[in-house]
């Protein structure tokens, strides 16, 4: 069988402490997928607050989760604490990825790695919209911007 790969960003912009509570225990006894993706949205939740968004507010727009990828490297169970640290990268025109690395605090493992697609929304129009620049601008500076988005700068 083949796995997914996932390849994190070197710089993480945020990091949660967080314990694993037993709503997040599958019948195997470990962390299973719906407590990972509760796991995933908390850390999503404080990386957006430590800007001063809000999933449904970031300058006006949804940030809406539109895919998700999560690859376990090990188990985690009830009571274990973990470090959740969170990176913002892979900016297109409508949306950008969070990055989560997941690991056990007490040994240092990691227990997983995942990825969400966030596309930005107009809930007014029901529609799709740019990512807001102020935000971008948090994580990308002028001279970091990519060619495609020069190009699109020259359109307007």
């Amino acid at each position: 069988m083949s796995r997914i790969v996932l390849d994190l960003p070197d710089k993480f912009e945020y990091s949660l402490e967080t314990t694993v509570h037993i709503g997040e225990i599958n019948y195997g006894g470990h962390v299973g997928t719906t407590g990972m993706m509760f796991l995933i949205q908390d850390a999503r939740i404080g990386f957006l607050d430590k800007f001063g968004y809000k999933e449904n507010d970031v300058e006006g727009y949804t940030a809406m989760v539109v895919d998700s990828v999560v690859i376990y490297k090990s188990e985690a169970f009830h009571g274990d604490v973990l470090k959740i640290e969170v990176a913002v990268d892979d900016f297109s025109r409508y949306g950008c990825a969070l990055f989560y690395k997941l690991i056990h605090k007490k040994t240092g493992r990691e227990v997983a790695r995942a990825k969400t697609g966030i596309l930005f929304f107009d809930r007014s129009k029901q529609k799709k919209t740019e990512v807001p620049k102020k935000f971008k601008s948090i994580f990308i500076h002028e001279d970091q911007l990519e060619l495609g988005d020069l190009f699109h700068d020259m359109e307007k």
